[in-house]
């Protein structure tokens, strides 16, 4: 079934392509293509039931039929639209009952704010040139719209998901593609500082917010800070940014210094007081 869905995904994509173009399709061309398409659809249908009741969940079957890779992207794709309702609404991501949250966006937002008005001009230029062409010119008005909402997706989804410290982990994220949970108890030492240059080295993870990085961790031994499309990437080194880089560094500090509970006899029983 995935063979076949490699071959007929790109055909009509294909066959799109020279219908917008004016390319003349035979009738039983595009009735094959259809056909084909609804005999896909019909055997996912069918496979999608019998994994189910062979007891998988509905993300196990949704594992089975989709590969990883795809289902990464459009998860991906997915996170980075629910950022933008998010943002409208102030409700970041992961933060309840969070000890501590560290913003890491406000020094990319003029650069996102810049890059998602190219976009928005680019495609009010292109709806004027295309104005005499209209099922090219709605093609590519969707393209143009969609880049403006992926544009301010990325910037979005980076608002929504600060850093979180809570319950002895420290999770690091950038935007909507990077998660990582570091426990306290693997950190060897936090700094700050800033750089403003990362070459790219095995076991090192860089998350740069407008270029610069100011806070840098050394792990005791490696978490996996999975890549887009599920890859594992095993790092020990983690250089991350944050608004305030101060108030992230003290807090991970104390975090991994606090004391720990004692517990004392009392004449109504144990009590808990921290040496």
């Amino acid at each position: 079934m995935r063979a076949i869905a490699y071959a007929a995904l790109p055909a009509e994509l294909v066959l799109a392509v020279c219908l917008i173009g004016g390319v003349r399709i035979p009738g039983p061309v595009l009735l094959g293509g259809e056909l084909l398409m609804l005999v896909l659809v019909g055997a996912e249908a069918f496979v999608w039931l019998r994994l189910r009741r062979r007891g998988l969940s509905r993300g196990e079957a949704l594992g089975e039929l989709v590969p990883e890779p795809v289902l990464r992207l459009v998860g991906h794709e997915l996170r980075l639209m629910t950022s933008l309702v998010r943002w409208v609404a102030r409700r970041p991501h992961g933060v309840e009952g969070a000890g501590a949250v560290f913003p890491h966006a406000r020094d990319q937002a003029p650069m996102m704010y810049g890059f998602a008005f190219v976009c928005l001009v680019e495609t009010v230029g292109m709806s004027f040139l295309l104005a005499h062409w209209p099922v090219v010119h709605a093609v590519v008005l969707v393209l143009d719209v969609y880049t403006v909402l992926f544009v301010l997706g990325l910037h979005a989804a980076s608002v929504t998901r600060p850093h979180v410290l809570a319950d002895g982990v420290l999770r690091v994220r950038q935007a909507a593609h990077v998660d990582v949970r570091v426990p306290l108890d693997r950190i060897v030492w936090i700094r700050r500082e800033t750089r403003f240059t990362h070459e790219k080295a095995d076991g090192e993870l860089n998350l740069d917010v407008g270029s610069q990085t100011s806070v840098t961790l050394e792990l005791t031994g490696p978490v996996d800070a999975p890549r887009l499309l599920g890859a594992p990437r095993p790092v020990r080194l983690i250089r991350l940014h944050a608004d305030d880089p101060k108030a992230l560094h003290d807090a991970v500090t104390r975090a991994r210094t606090a004391p720990s509970p004692v517990y004392e006899a009392s004449g109504a029983g144990w009590s808990a007081s921290s040496k």
